[in-house]
């Protein structure tokens, strides 16, 4: 199969080109992407390019694809697996393959014909032994490419412990019906944080804070969330669960104004497992040493920390009170992406509307504006950056579709469709968008990539 596919060749130097796929032959599968989704992980690839863990040392030569948060349509099944695909199934792909010896070797970073900028992939025998194609549900391909960046916070939220008083065993997961703070949490991974704490089918807490710096994010996110904006802060219940979003900025004590919320809980400070307004569960969403530090400063009696950004800087390192590590049972785990079961379970709760991981989406574009739209991750404001991969179309704001359609009756009509979906992406949206935007053109191929085989 033809297609057309940005290639990583070193940092920052990636090339959009066409070239051959291998057909799906005896044990292959060969999708057709349709959706994919930008992450600020595809950000330090891409600008790091060798100088990232991930990415092998030899694309210079052998260039790899980039991105890994797909869905698509199944174009050719191999005769091993007709019993579990056929051809017009929609799918999604759990890009860690962990494949014993090769944990590093994820889809996005390691290897040639698999990657989320791209028209098409073809999927080796050991991607579909490893259980990482997976059927997807719902009414649209962008949530099922937001099913991934979702089973990162699924697996976050698991991969958070707890244990009990005077007990060596551990519970694992957020503390149910706990408190729960979020630190730079109005990002795109942030709303998909609240959303699940809110509305998970597992375990919730009773209390949620999300705090950020930027107060149009802020309001952003309490709006989604159908809570008031005002003088700095929202609050209110959402599905059960109290929730309150506060702007940080110019706080002369944010610790003690973040454990405010919480005191009235504390029935008796001086009881050394009392919490002291703590939290139970802290997700960090900034690598940022001074955030380390309040969070330390954050915890309860056996409060975890959950170091969900994921750092450039391979010397990090901040200040950390490990007197109540000792004493107060204060522990920090971090995690990496999701597993399979994450990631099934996140497509099946979108798919049945448990979740909606609309919210994250704050730009649109096709395959042209991908490589681009990457890099400037970190300087253009916003959340998840939504690719259609067959589509000719600049990077654009959702917030911009209106101004652009004074003049554009295509950016027009997206405007009116989001307007009536509360400003988000929405399915209506994307119907529009596949019928009636510009297709891109795939050329005659570059060169037929041949891909590794790896036998499990």
């Amino acid at each position: 199969m033809k297609a057309k596919a940005w290639r990583l060749y070193g940092a920052r130097d990636a090339r959009l080109e066409d070239v051959e796929l291998e057909s799906a032959g005896e044990d292959g599968v060969v999708v057709e992407i349709v959706t994919n989704t930008i992450c600020m992980s595809d950000y330090k690839a891409v600008s790091l390019g060798t100088g990232h863990k991930r990415v092998p040392a030899d694309i210079a030569t052998r260039p790899i694809m980039f991105g890994h948060e797909v869905s698509g349509i199944v174009r050719e099944v191999g005769r091993k697996w007709t019993s579990r695909f056929a051809p017009g199934d929609r799918v999604c792909i759990q890009p860690a393959f962990n494949i014993p010896g090769h944990e590093l070797e994820t889809m996005g970073y390691a290897w040639h014909s698999i990657g989320g900028e791209t028209t098409a992939v073809y999927l080796p025998s050991v991607v579909i032994e490893t259980g990482c194609l997976l059927h997807c549900g719902g009414d649209s391909f962008f949530k099922c490419s937001l099913a991934e960046p979702i089973s990162c916070i699924v697996s976050a939220f698991r991969t958070n412990y707890h244990h009990a008083f005077g007990s060596h065993e551990h519970e694992m997961g957020i503390k149910d019906g706990g408190t729960m703070l979020l630190m730079a949490g109005c990002g795109a991974m942030g709303l998909g944080c609240v959303d699940i704490a809110c509305h998970s089918p597992e375990k919730r807490p009773r209390r949620l804070v999300v705090t950020d710096v930027d107060e149009a994010r802020l309001a952003r996110a309490a709006r989604i969330f159908g809570l008031e904006w005002k003088a700095g802060r929202a609050d209110g219940p959402v599905n059960g669960v109290e929730v309150h979003f506060l702007d940080v900025r110019g706080l002369e004590d944010p610790v003690a104004a973040l454990k405010a919320y919480n005191l009235a809980d504390c029935a008796d400070p001086a009881n050394p497992t009392s919490t002291g307004g703590g939290y139970d569960d802290i997700f960090l969403f900034a690598a940022a040493p001074a955030l380390i530090t309040q969070c330390s400063d954050l915890l309860g009696f056996g409060g975890c920390l959950n170091f969900f950004a994921g750092p450039t800087d391979r010397s990090l390192s901040a200040t950390f009170n490990f007197y109540n590590v000792h004493y107060m049972g204060h522990h920090v785990v971090a995690n990496s992406g999701g597993d399979v079961k994450d990631m099934a379970d996140s497509v099946d709760w979108i798919s049945r509307g448990i979740l909606h991981p609309e919210a994250m989406v704050t730009h649109v574009g096709g395959l042209d504006s991908a490589a681009q739209a990457t890099l400037d991750l970190v300087t253009v404001p916003g959340g998840k950056r939504l690719v259609y991969t067959h589509v000719s179309m600049p990077m654009t704001a959702i917030a911009d579709f209106a101004e652009k359609g004074r003049t554009d009756p295509f950016y027009a009509r997206l405007a009116q469709l989001c307007e009536a979906a509360g400003g988000l992406w929405c399915k209506e949206a994307e119907d529009f968008l596949l019928a009636n935007a510009p297709k891109l053109e795939i050329g005659e191929p570059k060169e037929k990539i041949v891909e590794r085989r790896i036998v499990l």
